[in-house]
């Protein structure tokens, strides 16, 4: 059977060929594009007369001071809310006299118009005489009262000629004047309003295009509260003040609507404000119920910020105690400073974003005070520390396990330092740590700065050491973990502080622990939230931070901060900060520079370890404990405990060859080997003794 569809068959079916039209008919552009057109402007009338009734019937009522009563209450300002019942009470008493005033409006009205009646026609008499007199006419007497019955019947003429087009335009006007209304309102189903045209990109925000955004978020009790509102939503909006290269503004969210709503549509609120979403900022400011709003003028982020200081300024000098790190400019506009003393500090982002970089700038800062030092381990090796050869004790320049190995060791002998200090401060008694008078008097408490960069290379290492602990990994037997806890937990009382720079966080190469203990944390581009909540935190990411927000390779050098050290507006918990570039030749000529303030410094390309004679016999002794005997098997796994790099592999003969050169051999007791604790005591003090004489000798 031939197929109805093809033109060689036979015709189809009337119903059939009518359901095809009426489809190609719905289904055509010109047909949705109608279809839109008519929703949208009958929604304006329908809107608009909406409106229009509800200002009528609130300026006959106390709608809209009993609304802004309530409004103030669910605000928690009951002030406000008296001040408005006020308000009302005021309005009704007035509302009140007007309606007693049209009881006696009648009387008043026909005493009045005959009072007026009769004072103008005696005046146009008293006119009338005054003109016969002048004209010796007496029929001019009533001219002026014919005059004016005359302009009357004209009157009469021109309103009875107008009339009947009046009341037929009338009707069009009022549609008119509700549709205007409710076009001004956008009062439409979103689907049906046309979308931004690009003469609408690069737009000033005005208070009507911050509400509209709002309203067109798609969050129903938010579109239903601005609609309610008899200003059009205009009380939301706080002040729209200029910040920087772009405008901010605070908007106080109506009841049912709440601020992690606003923050999670930010690339829908930045297209309704017809921004990208790099360009539009919403952080949670302390006040309840609030969301601010950062707007940048169109492009203004993409414009380079200017140098940075180190470079314009060649007399600059730093001092870690009192001054603060030029590090870049705030979405403000303004220099944005940090303070670096005593503080932790942890900076991560995806790879080849500006992270080395902005490291390098706060560190080529520090380095003009000449009372800090400097350990480093450069764990990329490519050269971008190089210049700190002269000015670090410590430069360790290089990817491989055996750098990571002098890292680790860099970190163990900081780790080192900071329980001397310890010890000398409890000797000393202080009770404050190391104190700002103790640090710029005392030498030995002078501030050390542990750097390393690409630490994510430390964390992954897979090589184990002598003593069989892994200098990598995240547990408590890894050697770099376990070196940066420990100056997590103490070295700052003490100035010796750990920077750490890292790339693509994870739980694997950033442990949980290691980037909690940083005191000031920031972000470059990372790929997802849940990498910007390891970088930064929960708080700061839920408080409107959004590094995974920024643009891969066009925001290149800005981080966003949480933490201290860097001042924040009361109740934001981060900040944004695009920083200077210093590139490697000015980076290298700021580096002579700090150089010249410094006598010269030896730079080591790992930490010198001194070899520590191991007295075995004294260790076995402390093996022993208080136990008149232990078994050699236990002696042995004792010994291992206390030093699995030293007796980890020793044997019975080992311990035996040991013990039987100074008299104190194993032997059996109820058959097994055992270590005599007395005459491994007496061994030791026979040698003391011994020491002793050679040296009065």
């Amino acid at each position: 059977m031939p197929n109805p569809r093809t033109p060689h068959g036979p015709k189809a079916p009337a119903w059939v060929r009518g359901r095809r039209a009426v489809r190609v008919v719905l289904t055509d552009d010109r047909t949705r594009t109608t279809a839109r057109l008519v929703v949208r402007h009958g929604s304006y009338v329908l809107a608009g007369g909406g409106i229009l009734a509800r200002r009528a019937w609130e300026s006959r009522s106390t709608a809209r001071y009993e609304r802004m009563m309530r409004a103030a209450e669910a605000a928690g300002q009951p002030e406000h809310a008296l001040e408005w019942e006020v308000r009302a009470a005021a309005f009704r008493a007035a509302r009140h006299q007007r309606r007693m005033d049209l009881l006696t409006a009648p009387v008043r009205l026909a005493k009045s118009a005959a009072i007026a009646t009769a004072a103008t026609a005696g005046a146009l008499l008293g006119l009338g005489i005054v003109l016969a007199i002048a004209e010796k006419r007496l029929a001019d007497v009533i001219a002026p009262t014919m005059t004016v019955i005359e302009l009357i019947r004209w009157a009469v003429v021109f309103v009875s000629i107008v009339w009947g087009p009046l009341c037929a335009i009338g009707p069009w006007l009022g549609l008119l004047a509700m549709w205007s209304v409710g076009r001004n309102r956008q009062a439409a189903p979103a689907w049906t309003l046309p979308t931004a045209t690009s003469s609408d990109v690069g737009a000033p925000i005005t208070p009507s295009v911050v509400v509209t955004s709002l309203r067109d978020l798609g969050i129903a009790p938010l579109r239903a509260a601005i609609r309610e509102m008899g200003d059009a939503g205009a009380g939301m909006l706080g002040p729209i003040r200029i910040a920087g290269c772009g405008v901010e503004v605070d908007v106080t969210l109506p009841s049912g609507v709440s601020t992690d709503e606003v923050q999670k549509r930010r690339r829908k609120l930045a297209e309704n404000l017809a921004r990208h979403e790099h360009e539009v900022f919403v952080t949670i400011p302390q006040a309840a119920r609030t969301v601010r709003l950062w707007i940048a003028d169109s492009g203004a982020l993409d414009e380079p910020i200017g140098q940075s200081p180190l470079v314009t300024d060649p007399d600059l000098s730093a001092d870690l105690y009192t001054g603060r790190a030029p590090w870049g400019q705030d979405l403000r506009g303004d220099a944005a400073l940090l303070s670096l003393l005593q503080r932790h500090l942890l900076i991560t982002g995806l790879s080849n974003q500006g992270k080395t970089a902005s490291l390098r700038a706060l560190a080529l800062w520090l380095a003009l005070d000449s009372s800090v030092e400097f350990r480093i381990a450069d764990l990329k090796g490519v050269g971008d520390w190089r210049m700190f050869d002269g000015l670090a004790t410590v430069l360790i320049q290089g990817p491989t396990d055996q750098h990571v190995i002098d890292a680790t060791e860099m970190l163990e002998d900081g780790v080192a330092e900071m329980e001397r200090r310890i010890a000398l401060l409890e000797q000393s008694g202080a009770t404050d740590g190391v104190t700002r008078e103790m640090a710029r008097t005392d030498p030995r408490f002078h501030p050390i700065v542990l750097l390393v960069d690409e630490a994510q290379v430390a964390f992954m290492c897979p090589t184990v050491g002598e003593d069989k602990r892994p200098y990598g990994g995240v547990k408590a037997t890894s050697r770099y973990f376990m070196a940066a806890r420990k100056l997590h937990n103490q070295g700052r009382a003490v100035n010796v502080v750990l920077w750490q720079g890292t790339q693509d966080p994870t739980d694997q190469n950033l442990p949980k622990l290691v980037r909690e203990g940083a005191h000031i944390r920031a972000s470059l581009v990372l790929g997802t939230e849940e990498q910007a909540r390891m970088a930064l935190g929960d708080k700061a990411v839920n408080g409107g931070a959004a590094p995974h927000k920024l643009r891969q390779g066009l925001d290149k050098g800005t981080v966003v901060v949480a933490g201290d050290g860097v001042k924040l507006a009361p109740g934001q918990s981060s900040t944004t900060i695009r920083t200077h570039y210093v590139t490697g030749e000015q980076a290298a000529e700021i580096a002579e520079r700090a150089k010249a303030r410094r006598a010269g410094v030896t730079t080591l390309t790992a930490v010198e370890r001194p070899e520590q004679a191991v007295d075995a016999l004294a260790d076995i002794a402390a093996a022993l404990g208080d136990a008149p005997r232990v078994r050699t098997q236990e002696v042995l796994a004792r010994l291992a405990a206390t030093d699995p790099g030293e007796y980890r592999e020793w044997t019975f003969s080992d311990l035996k060859t040991v013990l039987e050169a100074v008299g104190a051999a194993p032997y059996k007791s109820d058959g097994q080997m055992v270590v005599s604790r007395a005459r491994v005591l007496n061994a030791l003090s026979a040698r003391d003794t011994d020491t002793l004489d050679q040296h009065g000798a």
